[in-house]
């Protein structure tokens, strides 16, 4: 009995080594971003092994962190409290056994980005996630010239249409045009704060930033462009306030938070209007009409929502209703915040909206105020998320959902009210080249 301490102390000692945490975040944020290939090659229950597995294994390292990481600062509270109203919100679902898969896929993906935060600096995160990206890309780029220009037939598995020799529009190893085209947004905005911390040659940030480009171009999504340009104004906004003197700063920062606070007030007052009125852009006729169905069934469930499911079941009510008011089949309501009032009410929306706003402020707040670069990121990396969250539900699940926990985490463990508690910016060990 004596002998056991001894014997897992080797293994507690890797757990908590920093060439695991790397390597698990490689893994986590690999396997994120790979979904659609994986649940391709080896079909959901596969898939879902892998991430079982990745979150033993990540609650394994916490525990043997735990003399590190303090469980008041393990995760955002606005985070916390809108998980427990979504798997509150199980008790009325329609389909309880769905409604508990959705929730443990969400809980699952916010454990990783959890562990990935305490585990991982913000530097080593985007330097991980700028790894994992290229590699991404360039697969993206060559199933594409394989299927559009070498064999010229689409791959069916893998939902890529093989229409590269066309101008395409593409999918890459995405499965969509639009999750590429958001892919290769996060991706420009990764790799020039990998440049602007020096932490890769310019020749890569160069090859890379135009491989994204390239692909970006390629996918034929209006979404991209809408995206780029947010990114960019953002950019522009944060960099200027960074260079103005920090007694100006603070009422900079107020009029840009009082604009942008009138511009949610009227979208949200005239939100049918806008939702009609986008019915003569075609690229937006099918979600101005989906938008529309979903709020109908959000006017009969108004404060307690349907249930949590995450991706859409198509047997149930509301979805079933949805997809025959609007003749066909839907997986979400292509706006994050339109699919969390449908699925957990208003109390699920206000959380949600709180927990993205707490995100944003903190990162912004924190970006404008130290001098490192690579502080901007998760600040332009949650602008680009929620920028998405208006035409797209995926910052609900998979890797936008994991890169949102990721930045709140952070941000709350840099800027947080339990900041004080221990060291105001804790800094992990970073090894070059890792």
């Amino acid at each position: 009995m004596s002998g056991t301490p001894r014997r897992l102390a080797p293994a507690e000692e890797l757990l908590a080594s920093s060439t695991m945490a790397w390597a698990f975040a490689l893994a986590t944020i690999g396997a994120l971003f790979g979904s659609h290939v994986l649940v391709s090659l080896t079909g959901v229950p596969g898939y879902s092994a892998i991430i079982i597995g990745l979150c033993v294994i990540g609650v394994a390292m916490m525990i043997a962190r735990r003399r590190e990481i303090r469980l008041v600062r393990l995760a955002p509270t606005t985070l916390l409290l809108l998980m427990v109203w979504l798997l509150i919100t199980i008790a009325w679902s329609n389909a309880p056994g769905h409604s508990v898969a959705g929730w443990l896929a969400l809980a699952a993906t916010a454990l990783l980005a959890i562990v990935v935060a305490h585990t991982r600096d913000t530097l080593q995160t985007v330097r991980a996630t700028g790894d994992v990206l290229r590699v991404m890309l360039v697969g993206s780029l060559l199933i594409e010239v394989l299927s559009g220009i070498l064999i010229d037939l689409p791959i069916p598995f893998l939902a890529v249409g093989g229409n590269l020799a066309d101008g395409g529009p593409i999918q890459g190893l995405f499965g969509t045009r639009t999750r590429l085209g958001l892919v290769t947004v996060l991706a420009v905005i990764t790799f020039l704060v990998e440049w602007r911390t020096r932490s890769v040659r310019p020749g890569v940030t160069v090859f890379s930033v135009v491989l994204a480009g390239v692909l970006a171009v390629f996918t034929r999504s209006p979404i991209v462009l809408v995206l780029a340009l947010i990114a960019g104004v953002a950019t522009a906004l944060l960099a200027i306030i960074r260079h103005t003197p920090p007694q100006a700063r603070r009422t900079l920062q107020l009029s840009i938070a009082a604009v942008l606070s009138v511009c949610a007030v009227l979208v949200y007052v005239f939100r049918r209007p806008l939702v009609y009125w986008l019915n003569a852009a075609p690229d937006f006729f099918r979600r101005s009409q989906l938008w529309n169905a979903v709020l109908d069934m959000v006017e009969l469930r108004p404060v307690q929502g349907w249930g949590w499911f995450g991706t859409w079941p198509d047997r149930y009510l509301p979805f079933i209703r949805i997809e025959v008011v609007t003749g066909r089949e839907n997986t979400s309501a292509l706006n994050a915040f339109i699919d969390m009032l449908l699925q957990a009410g208003w109390v699920g929306g206000f959380l949600f909206t709180v927990f993205c706003v707490v995100a944003v402020a903190r990162a912004w707040l924190t970006a404008s105020e130290r001098r490192s670069t690579v502080y901007t990121w998760p600040a332009l990396i949650l602008i680009a998320l929620l920028a998405d969250s208006v035409v797209e539900s995926a910052v609900l699940n998979g890797f936008s959902w994991f890169l949102l926990v990721v930045c709140a985490t952070r941000s709350s463990l840099v800027r947080g009210w339990r900041a004080g508690a221990d060291d105001p910016d804790p800094a992990l060990p970073h090894e070059p080249g890792r």
